[in-house]
């Protein structure tokens, strides 16, 4: 009777031991490819050097996008701010449907030596707050047929 007590709590730590070692891989690898970003401060504090890779985010400024910026070919501009730093983006591409003044963005790109920064991809973040549609009612973000 006791032996089967003592093997069981040997299979049971190992097991344990097996699946901690298992989580401990698993974490550190997911680590290295979850996706970051920057704020325009954090960029600036770590003096990201012009040419290099990284994602920046923050609220599109107030004011920052016009009506002609989003209808030249491939070129559009607006600022990222975080509040206490601006940053000058220029993307190039489609514009999200969802980028707006006083929205949250993420951009992907490099910073160039005039200071702007230049995306080649740039993320529209949407609020977490779900409205559902009045019973009958079409969503406003729908389109005719």
């Amino acid at each position: 009777m006791l032996e089967k007590i003592g093997a069981r709590r040997v299979v049971l730590i190992g097991a344990l031991a097996v699946a901690v070692l298992v989580g401990t891989v698993a974490a550190t690898n997911l680590q290295s490819q979850a996706v970051y970003y920057l704020t325009p401060s954090e960029a600036k504090a770590q003096g990201i050097a012009i040419g290099q890779a990284i994602r920046l985010g923050g609220l599109v400024k107030t004011g920052s996008m016009s009506s002609a910026d989003l209808r030249a070919a491939n070129d559009f501009r607006f600022v990222i701010t975080d509040g206490a730093v601006d940053v000058q983006i220029v993307a190039t591409g489609a514009i999200p449907g969802l980028l707006r003044e006083g929205a949250g963005a993420v951009v992907e790109g490099a910073f160039v030596a005039d200071g702007t920064f230049h995306a080649t991809q740039v993320i529209a973040k949407h609020d977490e707050v779900y409205t559902a549609p009045r019973a009958g009612a079409t969503p406003a973000h729908r389109t005719a047929p």
